[in-house]
């Protein structure tokens, strides 16, 4: 029963990160990236620090300064940056299916930074899903759009970020975490929007409804995943964050127009098994041990 729950959490977790993607998408009509991430970064770090606060943890501490949380700060940072970019500029569905190998990229790092043993049927996994990046992304054909790059960028930035909060101190709470890493993307906004020369735009109505909406969104979507990893079983319950690509394409036709092609959407399957199997495969090995 608890799987099944893990599993609803992930399904709700990974449609309001879609919703949430569709939202900024939708505002950046009007608003430039750095603003979003700006305005993004002050609403997330409010909640989640008035949450910190409620629990009478620090919302600073020294040991924000070890090395894995200024590391994981740094991933935060350039994913946040380089995924709203890719959503912004490119396809939806295209920055959603190129996401998903994300985990590859995770278990890639592993095996080459921490050590952590890597079997010849994972490498080939790891080789395949990145085969499935290489035909949605085209590199030396026409089709190539250099933009797209954004999103392989955010997928190593985001791997770093989950590497590294494996070697984050026991002391720091997952909610110190969420905090920390909703107040690095504000100076990351505000510098980009320095960069680009960027204007602070005031909102409309509908635009307050969106910033909201992908905000509010947002932070339900987060708290679910982190429901779900506690809830049901790893290996049973991590298949299930690929609805997010499912729904993606969805929303990518139906709202904003979107015709992803052939090889995309095998890109995307190849993706999208190979890893499945990289995650059963990492499960079957830990329950041997």
């Amino acid at each position: 029963m608890d799987n099944i729950r893990g599993a609803v959490l992930m399904v709700l977790a990974m449609a309001g990160f879609a919703l949430e993607d569709m939202f900024i998408k939708l505002l950046a009509d009007a608003v430039s990236v750095g603003q979003i991430l700006t305005m993004l970064g002050i609403g997330g770090s409010l909640v989640f620090g008035a949450v910190v606060v409620a629990r009478g943890e620090a919302l600073f501490a020294r040991t924000m300064l070890s090395y894995p949380i200024v590391l994981r700060g740094l991933g935060d940072l350039i994913g946040a940056l380089a995924f709203v970019s890719a959503i912004v500029l490119t396809p939806l569905s295209s920055a959603s299916a190129i996401l998903q190998a994300t985990p590859l990229a995770v278990t890639l790092g592993a095996a080459v930074f921490l050590g952590e043993p890597v079997g010849w049927r994972r490498w080939s996994a790891i080789s395949v899903g990145l085969i499935g990046v290489l035909l949605i992304i085209r590199p030396g054909l026409d089709s190539f759009e250099a933009l797209s790059l954004l999103a392989v960028l955010a997928v190593f930035a985001l791997a770093l970020r989950d590497l590294a909060t494996r070697r984050t101190p026991e002391s720091i709470t997952t909610m110190q975490l969420s905090f920390l890493g909703f107040v690095v993307i504000i100076p990351a906004g505000i510098l980009l929007m320095v960069f680009t020369g960027s204007q602070v735009v005031a909102l409309n109505g509908t635009e307050w409804i969106y910033i909201s909406s992908a905000l509010g969104i947002g932070l339900f979507a987060y708290y679910a995943i982190v429901a779900a990893m506690r809830v049901g079983d790893v290996g049973f319950v991590t298949p299930f964050r690929y609805v997010r690509l499912v729904i993606a394409l969805v929303i990518g036709v139906s709202v904003f127009g979107e015709s992803p092609d052939a090889l995309t959407l095998i890109g995307a399957a190849i993706i999208v098994a190979s890893g499945i199997y990289t995650i059963l495969r990492e499960r079957k090995v830990r329950a041997s041990t």
